[in-house]
């Protein structure tokens, strides 16, 4: 195979590379893990998949993206969430939903880069646009 990303016993690489695709049998992303109810469970990465990237978001160092690849059969099943979480993280969402200044709670997160209050056009923005009849 003259893949660039191909190297089974990690001697470029530093770790058994492959390409995309084209993992050996036992062996999952997070992502996939996740999607069987797995974690990896504190095991150290054994493998990784890797691919030309032309982003330069996501972790792409030098036009490439990896991904750690872990043994199925020793991850572990996924944590249940337990009531206090459910509630810390319900706590969380309604602020990422609710104005900073008026308090009004909205279908959507309001995004950081408004400072978390109102959009232009909408809840307390309009009230302040409005004038003040005297």
């Amino acid at each position: 195979m003259a893949s660039r990303f191909y190297d089974p016993d990690g001697t470029k690489y530093g770790i058994p590379t492959y390409p995309k695709h084209l993992a050996p049998a036992g062996l999952a992303t997070k992502k996939q893990l996740r999607a069987l109810g797995l974690r990896p469970g504190g095991q150290e990465p054994v493998a990784q998949l890797a691919w030309r990237s032309r982003s330069r978001c996501g972790g792409a160092r030098d036009g490439y993206r990896v991904a750690w690849l872990y043994h199925v059969h020793l991850a572990r099943p996924v944590r249940p969430m337990t009531p206090a979480k459910e509630r810390a993280l319900a706590r969380a969402l309604l602020t990422r939903h609710t104005c900073r200044d008026c308090g009004e709670i909205h279908p959507y997160c309001l995004p950081t880069s408004l400072g978390r209050v109102c959009p232009p056009g909408s809840g307390c923005a309009v009230a302040e646009a409005a004038p003040q009849a005297a």
